[in-house]
């Protein structure tokens, strides 16, 4: 319309580059080798690179120096899995770091048309299960670690997310961005490298996923410590575990979780905490939960939506 400013549209993010992933993901990995690690002899020489060096890896891989060379140049058309057992085999990989090498050296193949973005739902049945979980906080995350609902023992312990606009609703934005849940977390550190390691497990499977390419390219300019840890390339499965909370209200919080994969969506998971019976910190859930609505958000919330504009 006439008299009306026409803003430029935002150019869409750029898909993360697989041949740049696979080449790093390779190189890291076979930096963190030595030889006598993988039982080869060292002749002395000082070494100007860390780890391994390419002739030692290929000679363990049983291939020649030239093809893993290609293929750590992110070259890994037409490579077999026989070839990528073997490579798993020689650099130690664990199961994930296994798959994920896959991932990157052998794409699913996808038709040439995008498919728009998948909007992520929760199954009603689902929701009715996490509202029955009483005093066990529990929620269900999806791709990129979205938090798509939760109960309110989950509320809370970890802040009322109903409180955050849905696109905050985001576990890797929260612990890097959020001054509160840097607060929350005891082993912060921990908790960062978990959630830096399942994104990166994720984009091997998603390198196109343009979201995905925002989240990464927002908090890699926001965050020394997210840029840092991207860059070490490692990989793990969401699985179980032990988190130690500093709750506002409730004081030290020594929770145990469990990831659980849910059978008809592999992007979404049911996360859920729990504390040795008769500890301390069961007691502190069972007074959260008497205290409802009240506990819900504590201070976790407002420190979260607390950013660098507020402080100034």
């Amino acid at each position: 319309m006439e008299g009306m400013d026409h803003q430029p549209e935002a150019a869409a993010p750029e898909p993360l580059d697989r041949r740049a992933e696979l080449s790093e993901f390779l190189r890291t990995r076979r930096a963190k080798l030595q030889p006598q690690d993988v039982g080869l002899p060292e002749f002395g020489r000082a070494r100007r690179v860390p780890g391994l060096r390419r002739e030692e890896l290929a000679q363990l891989a049983g291939v020649s120096v030239a093809y893993y060379t290609r293929l750590e140049q992110g070259n890994g058309r037409n490579v077999s899995a026989e070839v990528l057992d073997a490579i798993a085999r020689a650099l130690r990989l664990t199961d994930a770091e296994h798959a994920h090498l896959t991932h990157l050296a052998r794409p699913a193949r996808h038709k040439k048309k995008r498919r728009p973005a998948r909007v992520q739902r929760v199954r009603t049945g689902l929701l009715y299960l996490l509202d029955s979980m009483e005093g066990i906080p529990a929620y269900v995350t999806g791709a990129r670690s979205d938090i798509l609902a939760w109960n309110a023992m989950a509320a809370a312990v970890f802040g009322d997310w109903g409180a955050l606009p849905p696109g905050e609703r985001n576990w890797a934005r929260l612990v890097f961005l959020s001054p509160g849940y840097r607060d929350l977390f005891v082993n912060w550190d921990s908790k960062a490298s978990d959630m830096v390691s399942y994104l990166r497990l994720y984009a091997g499977c998603h390198p196109d996923d343009p979201d995905l390419s925002a989240l990464v390219g927002e908090l890699s300019v926001k965050s020394d410590e997210f840029r840092r840890l991207w860059a070490t390339h490692n990989v793990k499965e969401k699985g179980h575990g032990v988190k130690l909370v500093r709750h506002p209200l409730a004081g030290d919080l020594t929770l145990s979780y469990e990831t659980l994969n849910l059978p008809d969506d592999e992007e979404q998971h049911l996360v859920t905490y729990h504390a040795e019976p008769g500890s301390e910190s069961a007691q502190a859930l069972r007074l959260l939960a008497s205290w409802g609505s009240d506990a819900a958000g504590a201070d976790v919330i407002s420190g979260a939506r607390r950013g660098p504009a507020d402080e100034r």
